[in-house]
């Protein structure tokens, strides 16, 4: 079964302007009364059908849109119950809540990722390095060359897919558009700091990229 909501108190003005994109991507809205003033119903109400839709057993993971801190227990009770959990949210978002998904999206990236060619440029190494975010140029590195030293084979080798999937378990809100790359291979040879091998699978075009120290 497959649930999309968006919670929120739909008498107001302010939320008028998200008719066309509910109707474009038939997402459902759910309107949640503001009773207190101070109060976010809204968040309650989220985390009850949450967690009512966890216990039907119909789903096999969560993608809860928001930059709130506290949606930071929902997430990690979803994960113990072995559910995928994809949080996104605007780079303000409390590092808290990123740790508690498995993959966290910002979507400002995204949102720079959909515009035209030549619109952005590419962040310096030393804004990076300034990031508030979890997943900075600085730590992705040294993490990458740990989990190279803890993980290769006996020639060094190790399979690049194999880094890309322990680096985001390490880091939710790792993505190589953060750095400005598309892809992790390039991302990974700009760090100039690996030897890079492809091995062609029989059969077929696809091939095997494996990495090791220099």
């Amino acid at each position: 079964a497959t649930y999309k909501r968006i919670y929120g108190d739909w008498t107001k003005p302010n939320l008028s302007s998200w008719k066309n994109v509910l109707l474009e991507h038939s997402i459902t809205p759910i309107q949640q009364y503001r009773y207190t003033t101070g109060k976010n119903s809204t968040d309650s109400a989220m985390i009850i059908d949450a967690m009512d839709i966890l216990y039907s057993e119909y789903v096999d993971g969560f993608c809860l849109v928001s930059s709130d801190s506290d949606f930071t227990r929902l997430a990690a009770r979803l994960k113990e119950s072995g559910m995928d959990v994809i949080g996104m949210g605007e780079s303000k978002t409390p590092k808290p809540f990123i740790a508690a998904c498995n993959k966290f999206k910002y979507l400002d990236l995204l949102a720079m990722a959909d515009q035209p060619a030549g619109t952005t440029t590419r962040k310096s190494k030393e804004e990076q390095e300034g990031s508030d975010r979890i997943s900075n140029y600085d730590t992705i590195r040294k993490a990458i060359i740990t989990i190279v030293q803890e993980n290769d084979d006996e020639d060094g080798w190790i399979f690049i897919g194999d880094i890309r999937n322990k680096l985001q378990k390490r880091y939710p809100d790792f993505d190589v558009r953060n750095f400005g790359f598309n892809k992790f291979t390039p991302f990974i040879q700009s760090l100039d700091l690996f030897e890079i091998k492809s091995e062609r699978i029989s059969g077929s075009n696809n091939k095997l990229i494996y990495v090791r120290e220099k």
